[in-house]
């Protein structure tokens, strides 16, 4: 019998049971899973106060060198930052490292993502001309909850509290909205045809300009996007629906995601997105046509997989078809992902365990930076093929299933069908096993996870 048990209900279990079989003491259950409200905001105040001191640390830097630091370990210098201590977020549970692989400190353990570094000066300096100095500078990620998923210290040397993808609400890093909007007006009068950059910078200010009250100018910021993008850019199109969504331009909607639904058929957002609208436009025979197109792949679960044939990291063909016999996991994942980083130990554990009984793992790098992923490959240890286009997103693997969030496993039965969609985390030995054939100790694992945050 298939497992299909939430991991939520899964993690439930867990825990009660070897909270009354190996009397692991609560609080030692608390601290591992659950951290109180009050410890957590503790962990926040002192973070904010590390980031301030940063902040004057590295004024001092610039005061004294004419740049900023190639990275946060240059500031750990008697003139600059005195207290190494300053380099460590009480919340960090990642050895002294940024949440983001690209953002690790490579000469010292620091717990702070540096915005500057050195080889994306440039990159960040766009953000910077288009968003004003209210961008992030140095950026701490281990505090994720519902309010926020990172604490900033921005060019201007304040702090602010935002989701991870702040370009998608710019009135975060600033005291009011109307600052956010004065930033962005400026920066798109010196930089209105940066396509990299106008997936979020568009609609953030046409949201914000229907926020407060400034609707009629909605238009103008439409007309400068059609004016200055290039159709040719990938997300033209998606970024121009989210503008017409705004100003409820129905018709003009629906003709942009029936083009996008011709590009690239199998997208279920698209196709999800094409349902709403008929719906609303009161044409429910289509809106259910595409509403099934959307959930094709749920349909997956128990048939048998869409196979692919693709080329691996060291330029070998690969391809589905050759792991027929096997349990195969599909494991979508990137460096720059630091769920993914922490979920990987788990997988190779996974692996060294199973691959003997007939488990194999092909990797699915949703990566753009090749180098970075090798040096993540060589320090896990990690032996299972890779196959990676640098597209990210647009990579065709996860393109053709759908994939929308990471790290993701799909996990597919010895004959080719699809067991589950959410083969990771601490259900990933579970189904594993099971379909190995291979009994695991629920008890055991639990043990090995405590053991694992000691």
């Amino acid at each position: 019998m298939k497992i299909t048990l939430t991991v939520g209900i899964a993690l439930s279990l867990l825990v009660t049971s070897a909270a009354a079989q190996v009397r692991i003491p609560a609080e030692r259950l608390e601290k591992i899973f659950v951290p109180t409200p009050e410890q957590q905001e503790k962990n926040i105040e002192i973070c904010t106060q590390n980031l301030i001191k940063l902040g004057k640390s590295i004024e001092v830097y610039l005061e004294v060198n004419g740049d900023y630091p190639e990275w946060l370990s240059d500031l750990y210098h008697p003139k600059y930052l005195p207290e190494p201590d300053v380099l460590t977020c009480p919340s960090d549970r990642m050895g002294g490292r940024a949440g983001f692989a690209r953002n690790i400190d490579p000469k010292m353990p620091v717990s702070y993502g540096y915005q500057f570094r050195s080889q994306h000066r440039e990159r960040i300096q766009e953000n910077r001309t288009l968003y004003g100095d209210g961008v992030p500078l140095v950026r701490c990620r281990h505090h994720p909850n519902q309010d926020f998923h990172c604490l900033n210290l921005s060019y201007s040397y304040k702090i602010s509290r935002s989701w991870s993808i702040w370009e998608a609400v710019p009135e975060q890093l600033y005291d009011s909205p109307e600052e956010a909007i004065a930033a962005m007006e400026i920066g798109l009068q010196q930089q209105p045809d940066n396509e990299r950059l106008c997936y979020y910078v568009y609609p953030a200010l046409a949201r914000l300009y229907i926020e407060t009250g400034r609707a009629d100018k909605v238009d103008g910021v439409v007309a400068l996007f059609k004016s200055s993008i290039n159709t040719d850019y990938p997300r033209y199109y998606m970024t121009l629906a989210r503008l017409l969504e705004m100003t409820d331009q129905d018709a003009e909607l629906l003709q942009v995601f029936k083009e996008l639904a011709e590009q690239d058929p199998n997208d279920r957002s698209v196709h999800r997105k094409l349902a709403e609208i008929y719906q609303k436009l009161g044409d429910s025979e289509s809106a259910e046509e595409h509403r099934l197109k959307a959930e094709s792949v749920l349909a997956l679960l128990g048939k048998p997989v869409p196979g692919f044939s693709a080329i691996d990291l060291d330029g070998k063909p690969i391809s589905l078809e050759q792991y027929r016999g096997k349990v195969v996991l599909l494991d979508f994942r990137a460096t720059w992902s630091s769920q993914c980083l922490e979920d990987t130990p788990n997988v190779k554990k996974v692996y060294d365990a199973y691959h003997d009984k007939g488990f194999d793992i092909i990797g699915i790098s949703l990566d753009n930076d090749e180098k970075m992923l090798r040096e993540q490959l060589k320090k896990h240890e990690i032996p299972w093929r890779q196959i990676y286009s640098g597209k990210r997103w647009q990579s065709p693997i996860p393109q053709q299933y759908g994939i929308r969030n990471i790290p993701q496993g799909w996990l597919i039965d010895r004959d080719g069908t699809l067991i589950s969609q959410r083969a990771n985390g601490l259900l990933l030995e579970h189904l594993v096993s099971e379909a190995v054939g291979v009994e695991v100790n629920l008890i055991k694992l639990l043990q090995s996870i405590l053991g694992n945050n000691k």
